[in-house]
């Protein structure tokens, strides 16, 4: 009980002294957060990000190398599983070859993160989410308290920090996303040895205590979520790196794989955060937090108003007053040599249908071993990029209208619950900008066809109609309105490939 006392006084203790250093100004000392969830729950999204809609997303690390799973150096460690298989089959057996040997393996050597954000920025990106380390207990940075770092070990570089210097370099947001609560549970089957077989009884390499500071120390919890009871030099690790990432890069967005972890621990974390961002901005917030309030309550604590909500491959049902985020991937989170991606088609209609509820994308790209894109990859961030050229004034910097949309399509609700039918036709989003309403009609319903709109009839109180263009269209389109709706006749042929943006203005009073 001391020690945790102790802790905990040391993590309140910086928060303290980083609000003192930086409470200059009445504002932000009227804005100051505790660790508590009362103080935090004082949060304001910055407009930044309101306004953003887009950003991308890159898993990318040792467990690309061997293309094969997203949890590697889990999966690599229990018997029978493939991954097990594929490893014994490609490197040998996890009792000589372990994780810490791929991680030796990771070089980087093609890394261009100046071309990467570029192209990132001409799909109509505002900001950028590189993972910072994710459960293999590997930081992607030059870490101060771990070893086990992109500058130290594999690619030996800084690789966060190049990622920071090409955001910089093309005005795009920077955050950084932080997997590493569940580490020391995630990774402690590697302490195991197989039951069968040759090698069974031989423990594998991460029962070698040299290897300790990777692995972890041994304890009995082997569960995929948050540690259940993990020690307190553990937290207190967790803690010093993730501050040290914050400290050292100035995130503009900071990303948790969970909800808050840890407790007072966690919380602190979150308030130091927050007022680091604010002595950054001159006492002006500027910073979102993402967590998700996740059904699986083995992975933290969540509070509404705290935080920008984070779905993982899901959507919300309707508007959510504040913004929120939608976190996906074109197809899996790391690299695959054979991929399987989503069509660009799938990924605008998904991205529209997130802006007219309020949310943002963050799309995952997966980076190949070497730091470069697949050409499937780099083609969708290229045709993304078109469409974005054609209908960008319906997303950036648009809020949400009075309904999402309409249509026949229902989008389930929740985590992990991604839509994999196509939308159609009669499928119509909303969003708004000034006096114009833009209606996306999210497929082609044909040439010359006549689309209604029903949430737009005579009856519903929107004021008069002044103008209907077509994004990307130059002529004239013949449009009417009844008691049924607003009806519109689509050209000859079409403007653009995906989801199909009306520009509606409205007569101001």
């Amino acid at each position: 009980m001391h020690r945790q006392g102790h802790i905990l006084s040391v993590v309140s203790l910086v928060v303290a002294l980083t609000v003192s250093a930086a409470g200059c100004s009445q504002e932000m000392s009227a804005q100051k957060f505790e660790p508590t969830w009362e103080s935090l729950q004082q949060y304001e999204c910055p407009e930044w990000f309101r306004d953003a809609k887009l950003g991308i997303f890159m898993h990318w690390g040792p467990c690309s190398v061997p293309g094969v799973d997203d949890w590697y150096g889990r999966n690599m460690y229990i018997e029978g599983h493939r991954t097990y298989r594929h490893h014994v089959k490609t490197y040998g057996h996890p009792s000589k070859f372990g994780y810490k040997d791929i991680i030796a393996l990771w070089k980087a050597e093609k890394f261009d993160p100046d071309r990467l954000v570029r192209l990132y920025k001409k799909a109509g990106a505002k900001y950028v989410v590189p993972v910072a380390s994710h459960h293999d207990n590997f930081d992607l940075w030059d870490s101060t308290h771990h070893r086990w770092n992109s500058v130290k070990k594999g690619p030996h570089k800084d690789v966060v920090g190049m990622w920071k210097k090409a955001c910089e370099k093309y005005g795009l947001r920077f955050g950084a996303s932080v997997h590493l609560v569940r580490s020391y549970s995630w990774f402690n089957v590697s302490k195991g040895s197989d039951k069968n077989g040759p090698y069974a009884g031989v423990p594998y390499d991460g029962a070698d205590p040299k290897y300790a500071d990777l692995y972890h120390e041994k304890h009995e919890d082997t569960s995929y979520r948050y540690p259940k009871n993990p020690s307190e030099a553990w937290k207190q690790n967790w803690f010093n790196r993730t501050k040290d990432l914050v400290d050292e890069y100035r995130p503009d967005l900071l990303y948790f794989d969970g909800s808050v972890p840890f407790g007072e621990v966690g919380l602190s974390m979150v308030a130091y955060y927050y007022n680091q961002n604010m002595a950054w901005h001159g006492g002006k917030l500027q910073a979102v937090f993402n967590i998700k309030n996740h059904p699986d309550k083995g992975h933290g604590e969540y509070r509404d108003g705290m935080c920008v909500l984070d779905m993982e491959r899901g959507v919300l049902g309707g508007i959510r007053a504040e913004p929120w985020q939608n976190d996906t991937s074109i197809g899996p989170w790391y690299y695959r040599p054979k991929p399987r991606y989503k069509s660009v088609d799938a990924i605008v209609d998904g991205f529209v249908d997130i802006v007219s509820k309020n949310g943002n994308l963050l799309l995952n790209i997966p980076l190949k071993p070497d730091g470069t894109l697949d050409s499937q990859a780099e083609n969708i961030l290229v045709e993304l990029g078109k469409w974005m050229d054609i209908n960008g004034e319906a997303i950036h910097g648009t809020r949400p209208w009075n309904i999402f949309g309409e249509g026949p399509t229902v989008v389930p609700e929740g985590n992990f619950k991604e839509r994999t039918k196509p939308f159609s036709s009669g499928d119509i989003r909303f969003t708004t900008k000034g006096n114009g309403l833009y209606a996306i009609c999210l497929d082609w319903p044909g040439n010359e066809a006549w689309v209604t709109i029903k949430s737009l009839s005579t009856k519903d109180q929107i004021g008069e109609i002044s103008k209907i263009m077509l994004l990307s269209h130059d002529g004239q389109l013949k449009w009417q309105r009844d008691s049924e709706g607003l009806k519109i006749q689509m050209p000859s042929q079409k403007p653009c490939e995906h989801a199909f943006a009306f520009r509606i203005e409205l007569l101001q009073n």
